[in-house]
């Protein structure tokens, strides 16, 4: 290998007028050329003085990036000697490797561990989708989520977080017990109590960041590799992603109008690790399952030793009734975890939800807990429990109900009148969302597509399906869209629909 010899040294490039600091500019400079070869094992550099005045700048940049260098062991420093590169660097660079044609893009298989070899695999067979397409990309209508930001109580946020910011102290800088802030749970069992029926207190409640988070940390706690799990089809793709990084095997249960379907999940799995559930607002066809399906799902889990992962996503959102009762809340043998969040009542960048496990599980969530990030940030734990203890999550809940409810009439009556020869309207009753299918011929993924392009944001029915489809149609929400912008985009729906043919 040729380097200089000990009298020349590289150029290292100064650029005044640019934002980084010149010490960094020396740093990097001389460390690229050490970690290059083009600056030996045992070679001297200049002095700090000598280079400072060659370079027409202050010394004291120039000391700082030795410092620097010499602190992460690039060049060492003896006295009388002066400074040279470290004598105890590799004498061989590290050869570049180009990746291969055939060598995906997230790394050979060959060096990575045997699930995440799995997961390229998925990926690579479309099984896995690093976004669901351009229907989720934007924020126009109808993407979904949907929340009412427009509605939400600012000021009253901005108020109890200015009164949290007054009184912080010291001891919220420690770490913090995994479960979550004390008040919040607190607060969180007294609400899932009355408003949902969980059967739950305190100890059994944890804050998390949110249902994905809560749905990564369960697969963890509950699935080996290959554990046959249950899921929804068509179900949330989210889900899906979760139990399958966890390394569950995904078995495709249908639903029907009664929800998930029991017994055709025991024909195809009778022995499931878990059931992965949105009994109160199935997504994405938004049907209730039944009273019967509940408790046959229930006894059959107890009878079997099958824990039932109830996601409850937005549960509070419902306009022909009262919200559903959990179904947790019909368990009498601790065989639920029952998942909730505040992304979709409140809003998402909050990042919290909560678990509530069963007394037996609590010491393993906690280990897992504590392995993935330790706990959630505190400050907005401690607002967060204000808010709702001072009655305007409630409130806000209320607003938001009533709101919804008007908006989903304006994309009904949009769509009745607009699209109602092409699209049927199904799943309307609860949520923030409602789901359409094609009476005819359509393929939903080339209609989403097309809508993308023209800002419209409508999630294709078919991807939330695992295998083949059996229904064709858009998912739409409607939440956080006034009644323009929902005869907005219900027009250029018409207009994409218009001029394509049916299959």
């Amino acid at each position: 290998m040729r380097t200089l010899p000990p009298g020349i040294l590289p150029t290292v490039p100064i650029d005044r007028s640019s934002d980084k600091p010149l010490y960094r500019q020396l740093y990097e400079g001389y460390r690229d050329a050490i970690v290059e070869r083009r600056l030996s094992a045992g070679q001297r550099l200049p002095s700090t003085r000598s280079l400072a005045a060659e370079l027409r700048i202050s010394r004291i940049p120039v000391l700082n990036a030795f410092e620097q260098l010499l602190a992460e062991g690039y060049v060492e420093s003896r006295a009388g000697a002066g400074t040279s590169v470290a004598s105890s660097l590799p004498d061989v660079l590290p050869r570049r490797i180009r990746p291969s044609a055939s060598a995906s893009a997230s790394g050979s298989p060959a060096d990575q561990a045997a699930r995440g070899r799995r997961i390229v695999a998925r990926r690579s067979a479309g099984l896995l989708e690093e976004q669901p397409g351009p229907w989720f990309a934007g924020s126009e209508a109808f993407r979904c989520p949907a929340t009412p930001l427009d509605k939400f109580p600012i000021k009253v946020w901005a108020s109890l977080v200015a009164r949290h910011s007054r009184k912080f102290d010291a001891s919220q800088l420690h770490y913090q017990d995994p479960m979550g802030l004390p008040a919040l749970r607190e607060t969180v069992a007294q609400y899932l109590r009355t408003s949902r029926a969980v059967r739950c207190d305190a100890s059994q409640v944890m804050v998390v960041s949110g249902s994905q988070q809560a749905l990564d940390l369960t697969a963890r706690v509950l699935l080996d590799a290959n554990s046959p799990v249950w899921v929804e089809d068509p179900g949330y793709w989210g889900a899906r992603h979760a139990l399958q990084m966890a390394g569950g095997r995904l078995v495709a249960v249908p639903v029907d109008e009664e929800g998930l379907d029991v017994e055709a999940g025991i024909a195809r799995c009778p022995r499931p690790r878990a059931v992965y559930v949105t009994p109160s607002h199935q997504l994405p066809l938004g049907m209730t399952m039944s009273a019967s399906r509940r408790l046959r799902l229930l006894d059959w889990a107890r009878h079997r030793g099958v824990w039932i992962i109830e996601d409850d996503y937005d549960g509070e959102y419902r306009y022909g009734n009262l919200p559903i009762a959990s179904l947790q809340g019909l368990d009498r043998d601790s065989r639920v975890i029952y998942i909730g969040t505040f992304t979709k009542s409140l809003f998402p960048s909050i990042r919290l939800g909560y678990i509530v496990v069963p007394p037996d599980l609590v010491p393993a969530f906690v280990a897992v807990r504590r392995a993935m990030d330790m706990f959630s940030p505190l400050f907005i734990q401690a607002v967060l429990a204000d808010f709702i203890r001072d009655g305007h999550f409630d409130r806000h809940l209320r607003r938001t109900r009533l709101l919804c409810r008007e908006r989903r009439g304006a994309l009904v009556a949009a769509l009745d009148r607009e699209l109602g020869s092409v699209l049927q309207v199904v799943g309307d009753q609860a949520g923030m969302f409602l789901t359409t299918v094609f009476r005819n011929g359509h393929r939903d993924r080339d209609i989403a597509s097309r809508a993308a392009e023209q800002g419209v944001r409508a999630f294709p029915l078919s991807a939330l399906y695992m295998g083949r489809a059996r229904l064709q149609g858009l998912v739409l929400g409607y939440g956080a869209f006034q009644a323009a912008e929902i005869d907005e985009g219900v027009r250029r729906l018409r207009t994409i629909l218009d001029g394509v043919s049916p299959h």
